[in-house]
């Protein structure tokens, strides 16, 4: 078992932290994601604080339950998706580390999704943006796949995306 790092023993004491966001994602690189990080406090911890670090003045707005999103590109529509919908998106799926672990611009095309089956964060997310708009969302663990994971990601891990709305199914 790790030591638990500085980050986690200043968040038990409610010690100030004066902690980068980068410095945060840099000390996770080079560790592969794996089944013990769901069980290590100190990565979850650390999963939470990032989150901590997205702030309003960087762009960042801010919805229930955590789930923080900026704007990439803007674009004033009207036409803004409900939880009913099927959406058309490009999106990109990573880890805090960088890590791509979905990418439908790899694929080379865009993915159709009935938004209300989707991730809780993505529901929350998603009716904020308008067609033609794309967006950058960080989800805390227990709105995307919890302390279980899914796949290659782990167990309580914060998930960031770039979402391109290109349509909402009539």
């Amino acid at each position: 078992m790790r030591c638990p790092s500085k980050l986690l023993v200043a968040a038990l004491i409610g010690a100030p932290l004066a902690v980068s966001v980068p410095a945060l994602a840099q000390d996770r690189q080079g560790v592969v994601a794996g089944a013990s990080d769901a069980q290590d406090p100190a990565w979850h911890a650390q999963q939470q604080l990032y989150l901590l670090g997205l702030t309003a003045q960087d762009g960042w707005h801010f919805i229930d339950g955590g789930v923080r999103w900026r704007w990439i590109s803007y674009r004033a529509s009207d036409r803004k998706p409900t939880v009913a919908d099927d959406v058309t998106v490009h999106y990109e799926g990573r880890l805090l580390d960088g890590t791509v672990f979905d990418s439908s611009y790899q694929r080379g095309t865009p993915a159709t999704f009935p938004l209300g089956r989707l991730v809780k964060g993505w529901q929350l997310a998603i009716p904020q943006m308008g067609v033609g708009e794309t967006i950058e969302i960080a989800i805390p663990a227990d709105l995307a796949y919890g302390p279980v994971g899914r796949g290659p990601i782990p167990g309580n891990a914060t998930l960031m995306f770039k979402v391109e709305l290109i349509g909402i199914a009539d």
